[in-house]
């Protein structure tokens, strides 16, 4: 009797949980039994593995073999486990010494020809064995970059089983030819539908590196720049109505580019999330930049909060992670998706219950949301183009929720371009450069003043704090509570309006919020005009 074991990694969402595989070879009738719930992928993988060992130069031990997953209970899925139980195997059949298997984790899927294939989750999976105490990973070639990210690691990349049976068993490692090159991109195959070119990921963080897009391109609109200005300083949701062709989408676009790009714990979560969807930019492992995501307006509330069939997978929300999610026409979308917004948006994180299992996926987002002002789009007070009856007009602003605007803190109406405007030469307005190294200053200064705090950004800190820990200047906040007693406002919304004016005092370099900055986060919050100027640093 033979046995070996060796380690995977199976993910139940975005973390991962250390699998023992386990062969074992005992005198009978030739057969390869896998147990310890394997799914529908995971039991082809014999046929995989066997095609595999043969075609590498192996000899497939011709007795019963049984392959455990360990711990039995957990579900797992994928064909990661490829590489483990093909060596488990060969460990059994002391092809390879089994004592050299048991402290490695191996990740990837193999192909009938013996090539090692990659594998969604590679970073989230080698972060699980990290933490697990393992210090040796096999991964495929491609994959290694994205698995050294990993401190404490090391780290072998290989391009097909033939070459990691050489490397355990000290033989000369035989040479392998690359991938052809012009061919498609190996991780190309990994992307799952729905979570491509039609979610709006077109490329994680596009806006930092295209230069055509610059925040200088958008004429006029002097309040929705301004608007953009402080929901990236702070992090703050944004809503934007207005007229087609104002210039809403072009402002959602270049909101990615002002942000700072992200630390490295932010990171390596954003880049464990795409990693789990099939959506690491080749050739970049770590995303280190604020990801933008725009779902068309038809997507189910499962393509925006997460789900699908047997374990569910990451949504819109999740791929927002860090970065700026835009819906576009929100009133088109689905009450239902648009409502199942509201959790994440509170709490940073969305649950997802499935009959295989719960995973909880990050979702901390800055959400833009952009809309018409009608039907027709031609509603406004200032002229009567808007052939739409109050009935249709109030139907279609009805289709956004109150608790979903409560949770948004700015409220913009985006105005019309004007001819005198387009025409105008010399009039652009300030570079994105510009206001990206005035929000990263703002950053600066509110995260120097919630050091020691669980908060890096003023819409993080919960209202209570806001109240009991930091103050705005005597009888800032006076306007502000009456618009509390009038009901213009919720209890929510004088919590956010104060994050706003944090954001605006930040902004402005100054130590708290005096009345103006006040009075700027109402008037951004409700879309009122209150006679302040929409400038940041207007004199208190």
């Amino acid at each position: 009797m033979g046995f070996a074991r060796t380690c995977s990694v199976a993910l139940v969402g975005v973390d991962g949980v250390v699998v023992e595989v386990q062969a074992d070879l005992e005198p009978g009738v030739a057969a390869f039994t896998l147990v310890g719930l394997p799914d529908k992928s995971l039991t082809e993988s014999k046929d995989r593995v066997r095609a595999a060992v043969v075609n590498s130069g192996g000899e497939w031990p011709q007795k019963k073999l049984t392959v455990g997953l360990s711990p039995a209970s957990v579900p797992k899925g994928g064909s990661g486990f490829d590489l483990a139980i093909a060596c488990a195997a060969l460990g059994a059949s002391e092809r390879i010494d089994p004592r050299v298997l048991s402290d490695i984790v191996m990740i990837g899927e193999l192909g009938l020809d013996g090539r090692v294939r990659p594998v969604r989750g590679v970073l989230p999976a080698v972060l699980a064995a990290a933490d697990a105490g393992y210090e040796q990973v096999v991964v495929p070639e491609c994959a290694a970059a994205e698995a050294s990210l990993v401190p404490g690691v090391s780290v072998l990349g290989v391009r097909s089983l033939r070459q990691l049976i050489a490397v355990l068993t000290d033989e000369p490692v035989p040479d392998e030819d690359p991938d052809e090159q012009g061919r498609t991109d190996p991780l190309a195959g990994l992307r799952m539908p729905g979570t491509g070119a039609a979610t709006g990921m077109h490329g994680v963080g596009a806006a930092q590196y295209d230069h055509g897009h610059d925040l200088s391109d958008v004429v006029g609109q002097l309040s929705a720049r301004t608007a953009v200005e402080v929901a990236a300083a702070g992090g703050h949701h944004l809503f934007l109505e207005g007229p087609p062709g104002a210039g809403k989408t072009m402002l959602a676009e270049r909101l990615p580019a002002i942000l700072p790009r992200l630390v490295r714990q932010e990171s390596l979560e954003v880049t464990a999330v795409h990693s789990v969807a099939g959506l690491l930019p080749p050739g970049k492992p770590l995303v280190d930049v604020a990801p933008y995501c725009a779902p068309h307006h038809s997507a189910t509330m499962q393509a925006l909060v997460g789900g699908g069939q047997g374990v569910a997978r990451p949504g819109a929300v999740s791929l927002a992670h860090r970065g700026v999610l835009f819906l576009d026409e929100t009133p088109e979308f689905s009450s239902h998706a648009l409502d199942a917004l509201r959790q994440p948006l509170e709490s940073g994180h969305v649950v997802i219950a499935r009959s295989a299992g719960v995973v909880r996926f990050p979702a901390r987002f800055l959400m833009v949301l952009a809309a018409n002002p009608c039907p027709c789009g031609r509603f406004s007070q200032r002229d009567t183009l808007c052939e739409c009856s109050p009935s249709a007009i109030r139907r279609y602003q009805a289709r956004l929720s109150g608790p979903l605007l409560d949770r948004v803190d700015l409220r913009v109406e985006v105005d019309r371009v004007t001819r005198s405007q387009l025409t105008e030469r010399g009039a652009r307005g300030e570079s994105t450069e510009t206001v990206a190294d005035r929000v990263r200053a703002a950053r600066e200064r509110a995260a120097a003043r919630l050091t020691d705090t669980p908060w890096r950004t003023n819409s993080e800190v919960p209202g209570r704090e806001l109240r009991s820990r930091w103050y705005a200047s005597p009888g800032a906040m006076d306007d502000a509570e009456r618009s509390l007693e009038r009901g213009v406002l919720t209890a929510r919304g004088l919590d956010r309006v104060l994050r706003v004016a944090w954001t605006v005092a930040d902004l402005a370099g100054r130590d708290r919020p005096g009345a103006a900055d006040v009075t700027l986060a109402l008037q951004l919050r409700t879309g009122v005009p209150r006679g302040v100027p929409m400038a940041i640093g207007a004199p208190s």
